[in-house]
């Protein structure tokens, strides 16, 4: 990764990590792009990123500038031995203030900018990046677009008690003790934020807990990082990592992890380049 200012503080309701990255693999392959409770906009600057659902027939996709929104599957991202361009996680009120739509409507697919009905101005930015020279350009032309998105945006932010269900469910909080937090029924919950980012309460908590755990393996022992994540022990981590990432931490750990430590940990839980 390289080094760049901080997102800047008007946009982080709405961008939670914006990372340029240039990496070298060393080799041509797949790495995964884990689940995550946002959404993933990577513009890359070589060559158009390809990205897959395993094993789902048609789903291998290529653009200059891909998106994808909430998923409970690992994606596959392939790669010729490098890499350059710049991510951004953008949270759930984001899609809304960025893309001027819920990210329910991007759930679970893979979608090139040119076909996402997004603002002009998005689509229009893998091709505005490419004639910059610097990375301090390209970052302060990212910043600027989202900046000016930002401002006019019309969309209203998710409904509040929307937002306070997400915000509890991320930190572990049960999903009846949510429903009772925001005075919904348990199927009114399901239906209201479902219909905000795509996932049901508990599909979204697992996510989260994922996300939590990715940012510890690797740091601290597996038991560990099971009790403080909300695991009920560390077999039930390794379940849950298997069915969510498609794999075992200690085969992540093998795989990606040299990878994450080497470049840097930039806080996005889930994204293509993890």
């Amino acid at each position: 990764m390289t080094s760049a200012p901080a997102v800047p503080a008007a946009l982080r309701p709405y961008v939670a990590a914006r990372v340029p990255y240039d990496v070298d693999f060393g080799a041509p392959g797949v790495h995964r792009g884990l689940p995550s409770t946002t959404l993933t906009l990577v513009l890359p600057l070589d060559e158009p990123l390809r990205v897959s659902w395993p094993g789902e027939a048609g789903s291998p996709h290529a653009a200059w500038g891909s998106l994808s929104g909430l998923h409970t599957a690992p994606a596959a991202v392939h790669h010729d031995g490098a890499q350059r361009g710049i991510q951004l996680a953008l949270t759930v009120e984001g899609a809304r203030a960025l893309l001027r739509r819920p990210a329910a409507d991007l759930a679970g697919a893979l979608t090139d900018l040119d076909e996402a009905a997004v603002p002009s101005a998005l689509r229009e930015l893998p091709e505005r990046l490419h004639d910059l020279p610097s990375w301090p350009a390209r970052v302060a032309l990212v910043d600027r677009t989202l900046a000016v998105l930002a401002a006019s945006s019309g969309d209203p932010a998710p409904r509040a008690e929307v937002a306070r269900a997400l915000a509890l469910l991320t930190s572990g909080t049960p999903v009846t003790g949510v429903a009772e937090e925001v005075g919904y029924s348990r199927r009114r919950l399901s239906t209201l934020v479902r219909a905000e980012c795509g996932l049901v309460p508990k599909a979204f908590q697992r996510v989260a807990r994922l996300a939590a755990a990715r940012q510890l393996l690797g740091r601290r022992p597996l038991a560990e990082v099971a009790a403080r994540c909300g695991y009920s022990d560390q077999a039930h981590l390794t379940r849950e990592w298997s069915a969510l990432a498609g794999c075992t931490p200690t085969t992540w750990l093998r795989d990606e992890f040299p990878f994450v430590q080497d470049h840097g940990d930039d806080g996005d839980a889930g994204s293509e380049h993890d």
